[in-house]
């Protein structure tokens, strides 16, 4: 795990393993990956562990904010119904918020009850799961794509490279031009 530069993974938050439901297109993907990984396993290739690093690292890339916390929640339970949509939010404009208060705003919660639902029924706070959003996409536009640190740096809302830089070491352990070369 160290090689992807995964800090934490968080599965499941109770005992009860649930289903996770993912779009059929990233379903397909994940099938195919799969596939992938287990020829792999038996191979005998050269840089066999490096190959397995990488397609890990690009299912948990397209199984990031693609499970639907939906298929747990019950008609009545508004805390989860909440963070679905708090989810929902973040992927769609975490380039563009970068603070709980935005979300907050745009859900009519305050900050303090927005945090407490993300809390019960995740276990981290909003701050954490934005965060989590930006480091993912960033991981993944500075494996798959040619673009710069730079041009991924404003793409996702950062202020400035250096910025960016600080931000990505602090939560991964590793610079983007680390992440890069590895």
């Amino acid at each position: 795990m160290s090689k992807l530069h995964i800090n934490e993974i968080r599965l499941f938050t109770t005992e009860e393993i649930p289903k996770i439901n993912l779009s059929p297109g990233i379903e397909k993907r994940i099938q195919s990956i799969l596939e992938m990984l287990d020829e792999l396993i038996g191979s005998e290739l050269n840089h066999k562990d490096d190959a397995i690093i990488s397609l890990l690292n690009t299912i948990f890339v397209y199984c990031d904010g693609q499970c639907n916390i939906k298929s747990v929640i019950s008609e009545n339970d508004a805390k989860k119904a909440i963070v679905y949509k708090f989810k929902k939010l973040v992927d769609k404009w975490f380039a563009k918020y970068h603070k709980v208060s935005d979300y907050a705003d745009l859900l009519n919660v305050s900050d303090n009850y927005l945090n407490e639902c993300i809390k019960e029924t995740i276990g981290v706070n909003a701050k954490a799961v934005i965060t989590e959003k930006r480091i993912m996409t960033s991981r993944h536009a500075l494996k798959f794509t040619d673009k710069t640190v730079k041009e991924i740096c404003f793409e996702l809302g950062f202020s400035s490279p250096d910025y960016f830089s600080y931000f990505f070491k602090k939560h991964t352990g590793v610079t983007p031009s680390m992440l890069r070369q590895n």
